[in-house]
């Protein structure tokens, strides 16, 4: 990555450090992430997981006490250090490395599970998302399983999103920062079979108006009682419900998807 690039994602995190609008929003991405997880995890506590960023951690509750209670040892990684500084102030046990998901730091085969949270969806082009899968299963043991979440281009919302110029939605504070390549559902289980996984299950979520709902989560936090917030959290959090239909993935902003490493192919003798 170019160092520009490090230094974007260090001011980004920096500047959201510094700021306290998004604590309601924060709250119901975790929720929905957690629900998922809840689902997809195996109920039997792994040997260790590898998280590919802390951007949960640095500006919520994350995920990482779910996540350290279904394996033994969870490592968690960022590109951005003032993010890697703010999820160590939360969690001081976290144990968190700068690294980049297209070049990773580990041995073959050294992780049981990844969790990729929209981490493969800030890239400019393509072809570095096929990078990066085929290093996470590189790291991945035989069988082990990736859930990966990305901006789902199927949503027209998403896609006119992603079709319109980024300095645009930034200066109209509709982007607080770059979002970059993505694909739709069977783009995303295609290129996950060419890095050798094979697609076990594949859905759509958050389902809510994301652009009205992150702006009223801002009006909300700090200026209405907990009550309140609360109710909103459970009006919103009922959008989800659309992930049962068959449009699941024309309103869910997230293309969710859970795979297994495909073991390597023994010819027989």
């Amino acid at each position: 990555m170019a160092i520009e690039d490090l230094e974007y994602w260090d001011s980004v995190g920096a500047t959201w450090w510094k700021s306290d609008d998004q604590t309601l929003w924060r709250h119901h991405s975790d929720a929905l992430n957690l629900k998922l997880l809840a689902r997809w995890l195996p109920k039997a506590r792994v040997r260790c997981l590898l998280k590919t960023d802390v951007f949960d951690e640095a500006f919520g509750e994350g995920l990482y006490p779910m996540l350290a209670s279904k394996a033994k040892h969870v490592v968690n990684m960022d590109i951005s250090v003032s993010t890697l500084e703010q999820a160590r102030a939360r969690y001081p046990e976290l144990q968190a490395v700068k690294a980049d998901v297209r070049c990773l730091p580990y041995a073959d085969g050294a992780f049981d599970i990844v969790v990729s949270n929209s981490t493969l969806d800030h890239f400019k082009a393509r072809d570095q998302i096929v990078e990066s899968l085929r290093e996470l299963s590189r790291t991945l043991a035989p069988n082990g399983q990736l859930l990966l979440t990305m901006d789902n281009l199927a949503n027209p919302a998403v896609w006119l999103r992603n079709a319109l110029p980024f300095r645009w939605l930034n200066g109209l504070g509709l982007l607080p920062y770059y979002v970059g390549a993505t694909c739709g559902p069977r783009r995303l289980r295609r290129y996950l079979k060419q890095a050798g996984f094979d697609v076990l299950e594949t859905t759509a979520i958050l389902h809510c108006p994301r652009v009205i709902a992150v702006a009223l989560a801002r009006y909300f936090n700090g200026r209405v009682d907990g009550a309140t917030q609360r109710s909103f959290l459970r009006f919103i959090s009922s959008f989800e419900s659309l992930e049962r239909w068959s449009t699941r993935y024309l309103t869910g902003y997230f293309v969710a998807v859970r795979a297994a490493k495909r073991r390597p192919h023994t010819p027989s003798l």
